[in-house]
């Protein structure tokens, strides 16, 4: 019975072994289920993530290329604004040499104009009495047109009437004494007629006496305005000399054209109008300068020093409403203070352009710094 007992005993271990063993190849099978699955995913997810790799290679080589072209029409656009810019400034100077060249030509030419208008006056009243003279001479020969037709229309008659000269005696004589009195007539507008000859020729004369004249005038006036440009631009070169001579150790004081450019920095503190110190040093530069050259330049030579005051483009939010007014009370400043060391106030003018006259149209600091500027420029009025 023991014997039987302890066998079924011992067969009874192999379910339970089988069970567990079966559980176990299932657990294997799903984790090796699980494996595969998470493999698959892994798989695509990698294929995945390297397409995804390719495409953002294309692009980033796309977007490459895109770049580079841009950076090509970016330094082709450069180079074409710094053309551009070169450009403006040149037509800038020649507008503004101009300017000042037709403005002196047309203030030389108004001390004339009296002249030319009066001598104009006398033409006209010259050719309004040819004219006059011209209309009766037409008048008179009108007259002696139909004067002498009605002479040979008596002389015709006396001719056919001597036929009747009997019974016509009193009829011959009365037309007689009438050609007389129209060859009278004729005689005295002949003498009329060639003394008003004699006047539209004295006339005539007298109209290209001043005819010539006024050329004359024109030509000398032409010949003295260039004589006293070209000997006022010699004064202009000396003053600018010296003046490049003592201001010398600032390298941002420059010429250019017929102007002479010094930054406000140099002059003013910022956003003021009154001269600081070392402003007042670089003006008394000027103004000892300019008298040197001015006690040579002669009296007959209307001469002017043209002080130009110009800002850049920002908005002032201090002192003064606009960059206008600034301009024009740094002007001002100037000329006040020239006056102060001796410069004729008649011979010193004071400009305010603001910010509408820029030597450098860009935004930067460094173009602001160049437009904040005053000019000095030796002229005549």
């Amino acid at each position: 019975m023991l014997v039987a007992s302890r066998r079924r005993r011992t067969v009874d271990i192999w379910p339970g072994f089988v069970d567990a063993l079966a559980a176990l190849l299932m657990v294997v099978m799903f984790v090796l289920l699980l494996f595969s699955v998470g493999q698959f995913l892994l798989s695509d997810a990698l294929v995945g993530r390297d397409a995804a790799l390719d495409r953002l290679h294309g692009q980033m080589a796309d977007l490459s290329e895109v770049l580079a072209l841009e950076r090509k029409d970016k330094a082709a656009l450069q180079q074409r604004l710094s053309r551009l810019t070169g450009e403006l400034e040149v037509t800038v100077k020649a507008r503004d040499t101009l300017q000042a060249q037709v403005g002196e030509m047309t203030l030389q030419a108004q001390d004339n104009a009296d002249t030319i208008e009066k001598l104009g006056g006398e033409l006209e009243l010259a050719r309004a009495s040819i004219a006059s003279g011209e209309q009766t001479l037409q008048q008179q020969r009108e007259t002696i047109t139909g004067l002498e037709a009605e002479r040979s229309q008596l002389r015709a008659e006396l001719e056919t009437g001597r036929e009747e000269l009997a019974r016509q005696k009193a009829l011959g004589i009365e037309a007689q004494r009438r050609a007389t009195e129209l060859d009278a007539q004729i005689a005295a507008l002949n003498e009329q007629l060639a003394r008003l000859n004699q006047a539209l020729e004295a006339s005539e004369a007298v109209v290209q006496e001043k005819d010539l004249k006024i050329e004359d005038l024109g030509q000398r006036l032409n010949l003295a305005m260039a004589n006293k440009v070209e000997e006022l631009a010699r004064y202009r070169s000396e003053f600018f000399g010296k003046l490049r001579e003592a201001l010398k150790d600032n390298p941002d004081v420059r010429i250019e054209g017929d102007r002479f450019i010094l930054p406000t920095e140099v002059l003013f503190s910022s956003a003021s109008a009154d001269l600081d110190q070392q402003g007042r040093k670089g003006i008394g530069t000027v103004a000892r300068t300019l008298k040197d050259i001015t006690a040579k330049i002669p009296a007959d030579i209307d001469w002017v020093l043209r002080v130009d005051g110009h800002t850049d483009r920002r908005p002032i939010r201090k002192a003064f409403p606009s960059n206008w007014e600034l301009s024009s009370a740094r002007a001002i400043s100037i000329v006040k203070y020239l006056i102060g060391e001796g410069i004729p106030a008649e011979h010193l003018v004071a400009a305010g352009f603001g910010q509408y006259h820029p030597l450098d149209p860009a935004d930067t600091a460094e173009a602001y710094r160049r437009n904040r500027r005053i000019e000095l420029k030796l002229t005549s009025r």
